[in-house]
């Protein structure tokens, strides 16, 4: 496996300095894979092995939806991007919380409705595409896992039903929450 701007894809072919992968059309239609050209940058990650040392937040390379950068702002000697998110991502998205951007794992500096925030250190910004974001380009999200599968439990029993999606204040008040 090898994560190609936070997409989690399997080689099936190694030919010379390249990798050959396999593509759904659900993968293109869900991601922003489509618009690459050749040649163009994208950030590569390997996959993460059980005896690896955990750097970073928890992903899994599963992307969630597509994010639209609204702006970019020098900020001293980081870079500040404002994302929006699809609104059914909205609710996983928060302040200090982690999101993955084409697969690099942030923390969330603010957030204001689908809106949220990041600020991006020198060095992250120098070893990923973040240079290449202007207002307008589409980015992978991921949003956190811990969240989706805490959502999920706290359906209950309701999680085997048709037509269970998310939570509600009822399912929140039978889990005592409300």
């Amino acid at each position: 496996s090898i994560a190609v701007n936070g997409v989690c894809l399997t080689a099936v072919a190694l030919p010379g300095n390249g990798f050959v992968a396999d593509v759904s059309g659900e993968t293109l239609s869900l991601t922003s894979l489509g618009n690459l050209k050749s040649g163009s940058q994208v950030n590569l990650e390997k996959a993460l092995t059980l005896a690896t040392r955990l750097g970073g937040h928890l992903v899994s390379g599963h992307v969630d939806g597509l994010g639209t950068v609204i702006s970019r702002q020098e900020d001293a000697r980081s870079v500040r991007f404002v994302i929006k998110a699809p609104a059914e991502l909205a609710k996983y998205i928060v302040h200090k919380g982690s999101i993955t951007v084409d697969g690099t794992s942030l923390t969330v500096n603010g957030v204001d409705g689908a809106r949220f925030e990041l600020n991006i250190v020198p060095h992250t910004f120098q070893e990923t595409i973040m240079a290449t974001y202007r207002a307008g380009s589409q980015v992978n999200l991921e949003v956190d896992l811990i969240a989706r599968y805490l959502e999920r439990l706290l359906l209950g029993d309701k999680a085997s039903e048709p037509g269970a999606k998310g939570l509600t204040m009822e399912a929140l008040a039978r889990a005592g929450f409300v």
